[in-house]
């Protein structure tokens, strides 16, 4: 199923809003209308999460079925919520790349990050989401988490990835990747994009030929 909507008046919900194939989140404070669309595309019931206080739980949680791997500022309450909803969460360790939305991109299968990520740090992605760990780029961008948007069934690129880049994801991802955009012609659909097996929430502006290379690229 797909539902177009802008929290807080934002088209990229992938900000906002982080699904896995087993949870759906989203930040408090987004309209009942928001919720409802999302829970209906995601196919979840939501749980209500904040990341340091902030709405951006999409760009600071990676997460698959596993586990979640969070920016070193999330306070003790919020990562109970996500441990109580199953998942082993592990802050990462300060520093300028701990937006970990933006710096990992993963699935059920594995997990690809910034290329400047730590050992350290890909330590912990590796233990808290329990897939093998890569680092890497996307159309040059190392911001892996919001030049893509991954599936256990396919994955969304940016539209200057290369058949190089594409073959990496595959490899790394256990998915067939390809490129396209959201929000009428942007490439960080990772940004704009939230998804899972069961379907895609994306921004109000995003087209209906955008829509058709997401269904393609992500199997819905």
């Amino acid at each position: 199923m797909f539902k177009r909507l802008d929290p807080f008046g934002n088209p990229n919900v992938g900000v906002y809003v982080k699904a896995t194939s087993a949870h759906l989140f989203v930040p408090p404070g987004i309209t009942e209308q928001n919720i409802s669309d999302l829970e209906q595309a995601l196919g979840f019931k939501s749980i209500p999460l904040t990341i340091g206080g902030s709405e951006l739980v999409g760009s600071l949680v990676a997460a698959n079925k596993n586990g979640a791997v969070v920016a070193d500022f999330t306070t003790d309450r919020e990562i109970a919520i996500l441990e109580d909803a199953g998942l082993v969460t592990i802050r990462l360790e300060v520093s300028r790349l701990n937006a970990a939305g933006n710096n990992v991109l993963c699935n059920d299968h594995g997990a690809i990050v910034h290329p400047e990520l730590t050992a350290r740090a890909m330590k912990a992605v590796q233990d808290a989401l329990d897939v093998p760990v890569e680092r890497g780029a996307i159309a040059g961008l190392p911001t892996v988490g919001t030049a893509a948007v991954a599936t256990n069934k396919g994955v969304l690129c940016h539209p200057l990835a290369s058949e190089a880049d594409l073959a990496f994801i595959k490899k790394c991802l256990h998915a067939p990747a390809r490129i396209g955009t959201v929000n009428h012609g942007h490439g960080l659909v990772g940004a704009g994009i939230a998804a899972n097996q069961h379907g895609v929430a994306t921004g109000s502006r995003t087209t209906g030929i955008e829509l058709g290379r997401i269904d393609e690229a992500l199997g819905i």
